[in-house]
């Protein structure tokens, strides 16, 4: 009985949020998932719910490399160069993860996906 409130709840927000808000939400829902990992990684679904993060994480970030790699994205293109680099670096820290996990190594992702969130939230707010 609840599931229809709760997803005419969930759309009804997809639909209100603009972009930025949006995108805000997504990196922090991304961030808070490997913050989970970190702070429970001696749990024993531990790989199951690191994979989960991480391959959200990867789509996030994809999703961005496609928009910034458009050439019609309205951003600078110093600002966009500067994200995919940044990207890149995610790209290569998630695979190090999945090759050698440590919870430590999770802390730059986490980090850069709460700020970046933090960034798009105050300049929505302006």
């Amino acid at each position: 009985m609840l599931q229809n409130p709760v997803n005419a709840y969930t759309t009804i927000q997809k639909e209100t949020l603009s972009g930025r808000e949006l995108e805000a939400s997504v990196l922090s829902r991304a961030g808070l998932m490997l913050k989970s990992v970190k702070e429970n990684w001696s749990s024993p679904d531990r790989n199951q719910k690191l994979q989960e993060a991480i391959k959200f994480n990867q789509k996030v970030w994809s999703f961005f490399q496609a928009e910034l790699s458009d050439p019609d994205n309205p951003l600078p293109r110093n600002l966009r160069e500067d994200i995919l680099n940044l990207s890149l670096f995610i790209d290569k820290r998630l695979f190090e993860v999945m090759a050698f996990p440590d919870p430590e190594k999770l802390t730059i992702v986490i980090d850069i996906n709460f700020n970046i969130a933090s960034g798009l939230r105050t300049k929505a707010g302006e």
